[in-house]
């Protein structure tokens, strides 16, 4: 099991990859950091010769998931994954419920231990599938569809 998600995807696109790379640089504010900020642009990220880096511009949640892909003749491929700074923040949120364990290991009796450890480890899961799990799936649904009107994909496949 992966702690934090990522998504791979290949495409088809329908026109010519430099149409397509020029549509995505018009509709993206060129930015060496990946954080939100206002703009009437779809993206903000960095766009090279034929792969770019990129995250959606919504406020709030488009910079939960980074979109890094190439494009090579009519294909490409994308990876989404979580942004950094998401992950440091995730990552403290998993460790809290094993600081509580901790702590509640050394201020209570040993005989409610496994009761703790329960209460930890379902957590810990909690956190992982429901709150991580489910947002990384909403937010890079949304992040991938507007990338798929920019380019004009044809065919999108999971990896």
């Amino acid at each position: 099991m992966k702690i934090f998600p990522t998504n791979n995807y290949s495409f088809k696109l329908v026109g010519e990859p430099i149409e397509s790379l020029e549509r995505l640089k018009r509709r993206t504010l060129i930015s060496e950091s990946l954080s939100s900020k206002i703009t009437d642009k779809s993206f903000i990220g960095i766009i090279g010769d034929n792969n770019f880096s990129i995250i959606s511009s919504e406020i709030g949640r488009g910079a939960f998931c980074v979109l890094t892909g190439e494009i090579i003749s009519k294909n490409g491929i994308v990876k989404i994954e979580i942004n950094k700074p998401f992950q440091i923040l995730s990552a403290i949120l998993l460790c809290l419920p094993i600081a509580g364990f901790i702590f509640q290991l050394f201020s209570q009796d040993i005989h409610l231990f496994l009761l703790f450890l329960i209460v930890a480890l379902g957590q810990i899961l909690i956190i992982r599938f429901l709150f991580i799990g489910v947002a990384f799936k909403r937010f890079s649904k949304n992040s991938l569809n507007r990338l798929t009107d920019v380019l004009d994909i044809e065919s999108l496949e999971k990896k």
